[in-house]
């Protein structure tokens, strides 16, 4: 049976919205993201993808788009270093009846922070299935973000919203953290992911309500706590009494923008590899690393966004391959400009 042009149209977007509801900060989602992403789209020939009637290929096409629209994880030495970090980390917390240490990744935004502690909470899921096959009452990792302007309600919400928990406006702070604290502790939460802690700030009154909340979390549950944000070891977190009680307790990763070495040609050769376009000659982006290093600042959020927005832009109008100048179309965001145009004084002073 054919599927009609605006059936298409409308299936694809209801299973984009219902994408869109699947975030990490849910356990629906969470789970979603250990399984993996789909396989990539097979890239038929440019003859046969012309052959097609206009409504598969309309579908082809949404499937290239989609592929291309998800950030591709790729095994750098920063998440490299983050998972050998942690998972040391969680044995020496294994028999540790209090004070048990904890990790800190901090860095500018586009670092690439995100990813490398989720990648280690994948790892250690994917471990603990391993450990445990066919149970399916365990919920080994717990990921929540600090929203903006965060109250401590705020933040114990995030928790019992990631495992599913009512929050109901009459529940109190003690019945939100009694409740998280059982569900975690009877499903053996053995990590916890806390990702945007910039949005705390420990000279505001709320701020420092957040921080107590999240080390009382840490007292209550026996996992180990990972928290990541943006400049975190500059912040005032670190700092004063509350701060001395973080920096005694955690290890620090701080993540860079990438040097223009092997290892950067080799992320702008993996991401290529990923390309699902008809017109596009394979070397073309590992011929542009260097400049692709230049334009982003060595960011690989920048990388990974101005790969990914070229290659939706070929798929839209239809060049189907990335040139210098359909990267040099995708704004980036300002981190990496101000990143790049200071390499570039750096270099042109010397």
């Amino acid at each position: 049976m054919t599927i009609s042009k605006p059936a298409a149209r409308r299936t694809v977007l209801r299973e984009a919205d219902a994408e869109a509801g699947r975030q990490l900060n849910t356990l629906t989602g969470w789970r979603r993201f250990i399984d993996g992403p789909p396989a990539p789209p097979a890239l038929s020939s440019r003859s046969a993808w012309q052959r097609k009637p206009a409504s598969e290929r309309d579908l082809y096409d949404e499937d290239r788009l989609d592929h291309h629209a998800r950030m591709l994880t790729i095994a750098t030495s920063f998440v490299e270093k983050t998972a050998i970090c942690g998972r040391r980390l969680i044995l020496l917390n294994r028999h540790a009846i209090s004070a048990r240490r904890g990790l800190i990744v901090s860095g500018p935004a586009g670092t690439g922070k995100t990813i490398a502690i989720t990648q280690l909470g994948r790892s250690h899921e994917l471990l603990d299935r391993a450990r445990h096959p066919r149970v399916t009452d365990r919920i080994p990792v717990v990921y929540v973000t600090v929203p903006p302007a965060a109250t401590a309600r705020m933040i114990a919400t995030e928790f019992a919203r990631f495992l599913g928990l009512p929050v109901r406006a009459r529940s109190n702070m003690t019945d939100i953290i009694e409740a998280v604290v059982g569900v975690c502790t009877d499903t053996r939460t053995g990590l916890v992911l806390v990702d945007e802690l910039h949005n705390i700030s420990l000279t505001s009154r709320h701020g420092a309500e957040v921080a107590d909340t999240l080390k009382y979390f840490s007292e209550r549950l026996p996992a180990t706590f990972v928290y990541a944000g943006i400049d975190i070891a500059e912040s005032s977190l670190l700092s004063g009494t509350r701060g001395a009680q973080i920096a005694g307790r955690f290890t620090l990763i701080p993540s860079r923008p990438y040097p223009y070495n092997n290892e950067w040609k080799g992320l702008v050769a993996t991401m290529e590899d990923a390309l699902r376009l008809h017109d596009h000659r394979q070397g073309t982006l590992t011929d542009m690393d260097r400049f692709l290093h230049d334009h982003t600042g060595g960011m690989i959020g920048s990388l990974s966004h101005a790969i990914r927005g070229a290659a939706i832009d070929a798929i839209l109008t239809g060049t189907e391959k990335i040139t210098k100048k359909s990267l040099q179309s995708i704004p980036l965001d300002h981190t990496a400009h101000t990143t790049a145009s200071m390499a570039t004084k750096t270099a042109t002073s010397r």
